[in-house]
This record gives C-alpha cells, sequence and structure tokens, in this order.
C-alpha cells in the first residue's frame, strides 16, 4: 500500500525545573494509506505526545513527520483528533455539530450531510437531541460523525473510548469498524486497553518508557470480525503484555 505517513528520528522535549525533560526519542514508523495502526505503552510514556507530534499540533525538536510526502508543520482538516475529552459543543444539537464546519456549503447541503453522518453512527431520530440528551455511547459516536463529516484522510485517536464501560466500548468499537469498512480512512490510535488494540488495529507498536521508543511491532493477522478469546488472540495479547513489563500464565493450547 502506499506510504500516507513517514516518522524519521523524531525526538521532543520540553522545559522542566531540572532542565530539558526527553519525552520522544528517535522514533521512527512508516504508516500505510488506509491503514489502522495503535500505539500501546505504560502511562505517560509519551503516547500523546507522538500522536500530537503526528497530527501536527506541536513540532518536534528532531527529526520530521510527513503526510503524502510534504513535510508537517501544523494541524489541518486532512487530519481530524477525537480525543477522550470530548469534542461536541454543549449548546449545539447534533444535527448543528455535525453542521459546524461545513459553512462552505448552503443550508441544504450541509443538513443533507449532517443527517447521512448521524444515520451511519447509529443516530438517526437523535438529528435535534443536545450533547446532555445522548447516552456516553451516543456522545462519543456524535463525536465521531463529527470527525468523519469533514471527511479527514487520517483519525487520530487518542484513548476515545477510555471513559465508556467495557461494554458500550465495545459497541462503539464496532461502530468504528463498520464505518470503516464503508469509509476507509488511515487511523492512528493511542489506547492503554491491549485488547482494544488487537480488536480494532492491523498493527500495534508498543511503545517504551520516557523518552519513548518503539520498543516492538506485531502485526495483528485476524479476519474481522475478531473473536479475541481465540487462543490465537490470546497469545498476541500475552506477548504484547511482556513487552510493557507484564507477565501472565499463558492460555492451554
Amino acid at each position: 500500500m502506499p506510504t500516507k505517513i513517514e516518522i524519521r528520528d523524531l525526538g521532543k522535549s520540553f522545559p522542566s525545573e531540572k532542565g530539558p525533560l526527553p519525552v520522544i526519542a528517535n522514533v521512527n514508523l512508516t504508516v500505510g494509506e488506509g491503514e489502522f495502526i495503535a500505539l500501546v505503552g505504560p502511562s505517560g510514556c509519551g503516547k500523546s505526545t507522538l500522536l500530537n507530534l503526528m497530527a501536527g499540533f506541536i513540532r518536534p525538536d528532531v527529526g520530521s513527520v510527513t503526510i503524502d510526502g510534504e513535510v508537517r508543520l501544523n494541524a489541518n482538516s486532512k487530519g481530524i483528533l477525537i480525543s477522550q475529552q470530548g469534542s461536541v459543543f454543549p449548546w449545539l444539537t447534533v444535527r448543528e455539530n455535525l453542521s459546524f464546519g461545513l459553512e462552505a456549503l448552503n443550508r441544504s447541503e450541509q443538513t443533507r450531510i449532517a443527517d447521512h453522518y448521524a444515520g451511519l453512527v447509529g443516530l438517526q431520530g437523535f438529528e435535534h437531541s443536545y450533547p446532555h440528551e445522548l447516552s456516553g455511547g451516543m456522545l462519543k459516536r456524535a463525536e465521531l460523525a463529527r470527525a468523519l463529516v469533514v471527511k479527514p484522510d487520517i483519525l487520530y485517536m487518542d484513548e476515545p473510548f477510555s471513559a465508556l464501560d467495557a461494554l458500550m466500548s465495545l459497541r462503539v468499537r464496532n461502530e468504528l469498524l463498520r464505518i470503516l469498512r464503508t469509509e476507509r480512512h488511515t487511523v492512528i490510535l493511542v489506547t492503554h486497553d491491549v485488547e482494544e488494540a488487537i480488536h480494532l488495529a492491523d498493527r500495534i507498536h508498543v511503545l517504551s518508557e520516557r523518552p519513548t521508543r518503539i520498543r516492538a511491532t506485531f502485526d495483528v493477522p485476524f479476519q474481522h470480525p475478531r473473536k479475541l478469546s481465540s487462543p490465537d488472540a490470546q497469545q498476541l495479547r500475552i506477548a504484547i503484555l511482556r513487552q510493557l513489563g507484564v507477565e501472565l500464565d499463558e492460555p492451554p493450547s
């Protein structure tokens, strides 16, 4: 597949009372167009910093991030960030949230596109609802639709399901996979949940303690829908957890 994102010798430090604090050190990574990769690592290792460097919200001290052959200097509408904090405007309805950013279109076209994406994420009938009237899972689907409506090339996802309970997280993840079968995007997911990474990603990169480097890379060879309880999936989970410093008993063969 064609290369979408190329990271070369990336490094980033932040000032502290004791001097520069290295957070990212010599990261190299290539992401293919339409590929779904997950970044997992210990808490505080720099996962979100790496994602923000890729998205263009902060600039590296050394190295480069290249998107479609051009060095990324700033964030733009070709890449959309979905964070754990949420991104919908509480004073706007679902339709108004999804129409935000479509100001160049006439009102009827804005409504048509907004309603299409509301339906795509299973919110048909809730177009006039406000965020506080939605359940947690519905709100996360509204955030997903708001990101998709501007047709970004890349989705940057920073632990977007962490606030959901296990069952709701599974449902929203399945919704995301269904959408990606319809609308192909390149996706970079930051997560601390190894099973979530195995459920969604084509490839998983395990990050080290800060300053973060890529410690190990695992391909996920399973077709969707994936059975996470299968012996092969559990073996992959154990291998990833070992790279994270967690030792578990292997499942019986």
